[in-house]
């Protein structure tokens, strides 16, 4: 049953081939058996998902046929649960346990879905590796020796390794489509403001939205319909109708145009990684897809773009974490000075602290014109190469990382590199969704699909299509 998709799951509960609570011990009986190896949990709610499983099950009983009720599922730790502690993967906030839930977690418990507890991940977001959490090093379930992609590390383990159906992630600049690719799931990021950022422990505030690490593109149409919408507590929430992306899965894609970005198939791209996506778009073309060669001139610069925004954005999200409002407080403090300085030294770890400095330096008084003012004037191209290419095509096939999945052991390469395909669409604000699309020496290869915004459901009908 563990190897089930979430749909699969869904069927069989409906059918009573299998109770909530059957289902959810199974999968308690696994995170107790796997996870000490996997380390892809930081906290497990035993006690509560029982609960909940048997709320499910009288809900059932009782008539109620909503297809997440009674499905496990897990939530990356950075989503605020009530009673439940939130720490964002961090030394700073292990401590904090949140009052309220996160929107995204409230909409899944109205739904009926079950939650495991909380997934580890990449400190308050910042890596591409899942090697920086205060908790420890994520394992990948494929091979415990290679990375497993971050940030939202525990949460594509969790999955790949069948400990949960599915989860929730945040994507500031591929933290789902990445640890997605190097597990063998499907990573939606879906469009800034579909889904309310209310309950999101900030990073960089124009890129952070909520998204899914599902096995099918099916699943994750599931889950998009039970949490998006607008919501009032959230400024850039979009106030626009949510489709039922259900039923848009099967369409043919007789028509549709699908653009292959030339930048993005260089000579840096591993070559068995290029033809994999080759394949993929050739299975696509056989379903009814056009292939349209097309241009995104300013890409070369979406690495750089979103290092100089997301570092000056995490800079001033961050700053209350002081060691008085929030989080961490440094013992015996001297004076007020010692008390932010040594709060923060200890309470953030290496990579935070770095991406901190960064960010205070782009916002500095000397440095703002020639780094953050450019970086946003940059942006606009970046967004304007969009525009300009989906008015020839009407999805983008893409890479997710150039390269298979680092060692473990190996630390030389600047981790901002492993955005470069996936960055651009952060940019945009656009939806990005990654699928597997093959095996290159017994690991998971990756692609990835970009949509207009808002068109979350030609995103999940081409990948539907191509996974049936």
């Amino acid at each position: 049953m563990h190897t089930q998709s979430l749909s699969q799951m869904a069927a069989a509960l409906a059918k009573k081939d299998i109770s909530a609570r059957e289902l959810t011990e199974l999968h308690l009986n696994r995170i107790s058996t796997h996870n000490p190896q996997l380390n892809s949990f930081i906290t497990v709610t035993d006690e509560s998902a029982l609960q909940q499983a048997d709320e499910a099950d009288r809900r059932r009983a009782a008539g109620d046929s909503n297809p997440l009720l009674g499905i496990p599922l897990a939530h990356q730790d950075l989503f605020c649960t009530q009673g439940v502690r939130s720490s964002s993967g961090s030394k700073m906030l292990d401590n904090f346990v949140s009052p309220y839930n996160a929107h995204i977690v409230e909409q899944l418990n109205q739904a009926g879905a079950v939650s495991l507890g909380k997934l580890n991940m990449d400190e308050f977001g910042m890596g591409s590796r899942g090697q920086h959490s205060f908790y420890g090093t994520t394992q990948n379930p494929w091979d415990n020796s290679r990375v497993v992609g971050g940030a939202a590390s525990g949460s594509a383990a969790a999955v790949a390794a069948g400990l949960v159906a599915a989860s929730t992630a945040a994507d500031t600049c591929g933290d789902i489509r990445i640890p997605a690719a190097f597990n063998g799931l499907t990573g939606l990021r879906p469009s800034y403001g579909r889904i309310s950022r209310w309950g999101l422990t900030a990073n960089a505030s124009s890129f952070d939205q909520a998204g899914f690490l599902t096995r099918t593109a099916e699943d994750a149409a599931l889950l998009l319909q039970a949490c998006a919408g607008f919501d009032e507590k959230d400024s850039t929430s979009a106030q626009l109708a949510v489709p039922n992306y259900q039923e848009s899965l099967s369409r043919p894609l007789s028509g549709v145009r699908i653009g292959m970005p030339k930048v993005f198939f260089d000579s840096s791209l591993n070559t068995g990684i290029a033809d994999s996506i080759q394949a993929c778009a050739k299975k696509l073309q056989e379903l009814g897809a056009e292939l349209v060669d097309i241009d995104l001139a300013h890409q070369q610069h979406a690495v750089s773009i979103a290092t100089v925004i997301s570092s000056a954005e995490a800079s001033t999200n961050l700053s209350r974490f002081d060691g008085v409002r929030f989080g961490y407080r440094c013992e015996n403090p001297s004076n007020l000075d010692d008390l932010y300085q040594r709060s923060r030294t200890e309470g953030f770890g290496a990579e935070v602290q770095r991406r901190l400095l960064l960010g205070a330096f782009y916002l500095s008084v000397e440095q703002y014109e020639d780094y953050y003012v450019q970086a946003q004037r940059l942006r606009r191209l970046v967004k304007q190469d969009f525009t300009q290419a989906f008015q020839a095509v009407d999805l983008i096939l893409a890479p997710v990382s150039a390269n298979m999945p680092a060692l473990v052991s190996d630390n030389s390469g600047c981790e901002f590199e492993a955005w470069r395909y996936t960055a651009p669409a952060s940019l945009a604000g656009l939806p990005a969704l990654a699928l597997p699309v093959g095996l290159l020496d017994g690991l998971p290869v990756g692609a990835q699909l970009i949509a207009p915004a808002f068109h979350e459901a030609q995103l999940l009908n081409a990948a539907h299509q191509f996974q049936q």
